[in-house]
């Protein structure tokens, strides 16, 4: 499946709650079923910076598709790093690269954030996409 793609689902998903206590509980069972990243990548190095709560992102290349695991210690903030990386798992660097993020305003996501949470989003984005660029330049 194409980012696009997976990100239509999720709106779709998002879409059949009625209010955001709903949506919570989803994103606190997405978190659940996370590929967790393994102990020896719950390192400083991948930390990401700006989050309230720890979150660990790790990355490699399988063939020509970046692949990601991650972790958190808050189940909330596990929950949103769970819907990143359904998106952007198994893609290529460039799609990752060229990929817009506009689901998240559309799911209503950012602003049901509390602040240090939303930067926090904004971090993990932002951290997903330097490692697409990394590996972009690996890319023959």
């Amino acid at each position: 499946m194409t980012i696009t793609e997976i990100q239509n689902e999720i709106i779709d998903e998002f879409s059949m709650f009625e209010d955001w206590m709903q949506r919570y509980e989803y994103m606190i069972d997405l978190g659940k079923s996370l590929p967790l990243i393994e102990n020896q990548y719950k390192t400083e190095d991948n930390t990401i910076k700006g989050c309230q709560s720890k979150v660990w992102v790790h990355a490699e290349m399988k063939g020509s598709k970046v692949v990601f695991t991650a972790d958190s210690d808050a189940i909330i903030t596990k929950g949103i790093i769970a819907v990143l990386i359904r998106v952007f798992s198994n893609q290529t660097p460039k799609a990752i690269m060229d990929s817009d993020t506009n689901f998240i305003d559309q799911i209503g996501l950012k602003e049901h954030l509390s602040p240090t949470r939303a930067n926090g989003l904004v971090s993990m984005i932002k951290q997903i996409k330097m490692y697409a660029i990394a590996y972009q330049t690996q890319v023959k």
